[in-house]
């Protein structure tokens, strides 16, 4: 037995890549470490801890992650440092072999991460040996959000010929509504007000329970004093129509959906192993639109992938250009040790990426503009987001996602107000607004 007084009074520092997933589990982690006594770093102070979550869901990510390591080594001489994540998951030696890194752990360790720190602590650096992912280990925190993140689902069955996320994440598995159900009451009780639903797969919520979806949406529906909650990802196969309807009369399930549609040529869907098409994906949108008009629909999409010619990719982008959604979130293509994809012919060449990425960026930026635009001079809710008091503005999105900046006043942190949406800040990301009137009057009835 290891004493776990030995964190007492220790200061550590966390770092994050990749995806809400990831952020909601490196807060839960934080949250275990400060009931040992473990406080979160000050600014300009060194770390006794650092804990570096990664992510390896392209060749990018990968280099981040080497560089976020050997920039928090730099900047916390002598801390013990931990290394978990996917990129650990996928390449452990690599990362135990880096000067300065202690212990590396793999996804499914995350949840046996203080005996590892306790045990690490007293013997030279290490990497445990990597178990295939298989348990769930439950995460519901906020960090420095407002909004906390609910770990619903993990792992992912589809193995889609570009991803190494099921040799990362493991075989789909997740908890039981009901403990889903009690976490949301629980972030009742710390006074939080949205959650956001993530996970690897999160509809296919329910293999590991016998449950599904959408029987966790409406329960969780119920979960009186939460205001909003918003679906993180969700593939276009498995957002039903029922689910889609239900949403649209839900007591707190805001009308804004992400969707990966990854490519808008069917050809290249059929080169990724996708489960869908793009006449089911329009589908999806169209009924979205019809039931939501005022939703705000995001869309992955990954550009240059192998088998993407010019034809197909010119075919992609005029799909892309006819569906009604409001943002596409552009990754560039890379190849992945290990994935099906290597085995495609036809390799579309780095330059040609980047334009055809900046050409999906540009087409997101109109869209995304004129969905914003929509709503200039109208008043809809907004949560407010904590801001630095020497800012002169803080954050807050609408119910349908839309961010706006309102003077700021820190007593309005984590505050519900019905807002009247002004013009663009000057970076056109953001509707410059004010408090409506509405908030004096319903306070006063």
């Amino acid at each position: 037995m290891i004493d776990s007084s030995i964190l007492q009074g220790k200061k550590a520092a966390y770092f994050t890549l990749g995806c809400k997933l990831n952020f909601a589990e490196t807060s839960t982690v934080a949250q275990e470490l400060s009931r040992y006594g473990v406080t979160k770093v000050g600014k300009g102070e060194v770390a006794d801890l650092v804990v570096v979550n990664t992510c390896s869901v392209t060749e990018v990510a990968d280099h981040k992650c080497r560089q976020a390591i050997h920039r928090l080594v730099k900047a916390h001489p002598g801390a013990f440092v931990v290394v978990t994540g996917c990129y650990a998951q996928l390449k452990p030696q690599a990362i135990i072999e880096t000067e300065g890194v202690d212990l590396v752990l793999g996804n499914e360790q995350k949840g046996e991460i203080i005996p590892a720190i306790l045990h690490g602590m007293t013997n030279t650096a290490s990497a445990l040996p990597l178990r295939g992912a298989g348990g769930f280990s439950p995460a519901c925190s906020k960090g420095d959000r407002t909004r906390y993140f609910l770990k619903v689902q993990d792992g992912c069955n589809y193995y889609c010929t570009y991803c190494t996320i099921p040799m990362a994440r493991g075989r789909s598995r997740n908890g039981s509504i009901q403990s889903m159900v009690e976490q949301a009451q629980q972030v009742v009780k710390e006074g939080g007000k949205e959650i956001v639903i993530t996970g690897v797969n999160i509809g296919d919520f329910g293999r590991s329970t016998g449950e599904t979806f959408y029987d966790l949406v409406k329960a969780l529906d119920q979960v009186e004093g939460i205001e909003r909650y918003r679906i993180s990802s969700i593939e276009p196969n498995l957002l039903t129509d029922e689910l889609i309807a239900y949403c649209a009369q839900s007591r707190a399930f805001m009308p804004h959906f992400h969707i990966p549609l990854q490519s808008g040529s069917d050809e290249v869907l059929k080169l990724m192993h996708r489960k869908y098409d793009t006449a089911l994906f329009r589908h999806k949108i169209e009924m979205i639109r019809n039931v939501m008009p005022d939703a705000f629909i995001g869309v992955d999409v990954i550009v240059g992938t192998r088998g993407e010619t010019a034809e197909r990719f010119e075919e992609a982008f005029r799909f892309m250009e006819s569906v009604d959604v409001s943002q596409y979130h552009v990754f560039s293509y890379s190849e992945r040790a290990g994935t099906k994809a290597l085995e495609i012919p036809h390799v579309v060449m780095p330059q040609e990426k980047h334009e055809r990425s900046q050409r999906v960026l540009d087409l997101s930026a109109q869209k995304t503009h004129d969905f914003y635009a929509r709503f200039i001079g109208t008043t809809r809710p907004v949560l407010l987001e904590h801001a630095s008091p020497r800012k002169p503005f803080m954050n807050g999105f609408t119910d349908n996602y839309i961010r706006v900046e309102v003077p700021n006043q820190p007593e309005l942190d984590n505050q519900m107000l019905q807002v009247t949406l002004g013009d663009f800040n000057p970076k056109g990301d953001a509707l410059i607004s004010q408090l409506s009137t509405v908030n004096y009057q319903l306070s006063t009835i």
